[in-house]
């Protein structure tokens, strides 16, 4: 029988990002700008990876924080800020019981994450549960929703697009780029969005029942 594999999205999926960017963000500008502030470097943030995909995800991080206070007309003194504060941030609080219920029914993990290495080794450190293949944006020059995190995951992995499922929040990133590439999905829509199209195969508020959700998709 072939490896079922299940590829997630790291941040927003399992750490939470939002939560960790508008904490450094309050702590540089005031909460009271924090949440307009979040918003904003949503919308920066592509756009910085688009401009030049082969910065690390470090360089995004300190450009879009420089953006928000050109756009704030606030001098910032620690354009590294939020980078440094990203091996901090959290799992959500189901993510190491459903990663270790997949572990248990012979699921192989792997992460696609537009992010570097290091960053992406603290936070697996944070959810503590291993994984068995990690591919970075820093290490092959492209972000998503761009096509390349999928094709270098197959081709490391030899996995079977049969046996085979993608778990995101970010319909954006991740869950169009994998209808394109003809993938199953299973969007962790943790912030209740409407996007409707395209729709992935199967949508969930958050990871605790992802283990039976798999199963049924790529059953044993």
């Amino acid at each position: 029988m072939p490896d079922r594999w299940a590829t997630f999205d790291c941040y927003g999926t399992l750490i939470d990002w939002n939560g960790g960017i508008r904490a450094e963000l309050a702590r540089v500008f005031g909460e009271g700008g924090a949440d307009r502030l979040l918003a904003r470097y949503h919308e920066l943030e592509p756009e910085i990876e688009r401009e030049d995909p082969s910065h690390s995800y470090r360089v995004v991080l300190a450009e879009a924080l420089r953006r928000l206070a050109a756009e704030e007309c606030k001098e910032l003194s620690d354009p590294d800020a939020l980078a440094r504060s990203l091996p901090g941030w959290r799992p959500f609080p189901e993510v190491p019981s459903a990663l270790e219920a997949l572990r248990a029914r012979g699921w192989r993990l792997a992460i696609l994450s537009n992010t570097d290495p290091d960053l992406l080794a603290a936070s697996i450190e944070q959810i503590g549960m291993p994984v068995d293949l990690r591919i970075v944006a820093s290490e092959i020059g492209s972000y998503k929703p761009a096509h390349a995190h999928w094709e270098r995951f197959f081709a490391e992995s030899g996995a079977e697009r049969e046996h085979h499922a993608h778990v995101a929040a970010s319909h954006f990133h991740d869950i169009v780029p994998a209808s394109e590439l003809g993938l199953r999905s299973v969007w962790i829509n943790r912030l209740d969005e409407t996007e409707t199209e395209p729709r992935p195969t199967r949508e969930l508020h958050d990871l605790g029942q992802l283990p039976e959700v798999l199963d049924e998709l790529v059953p044993g």
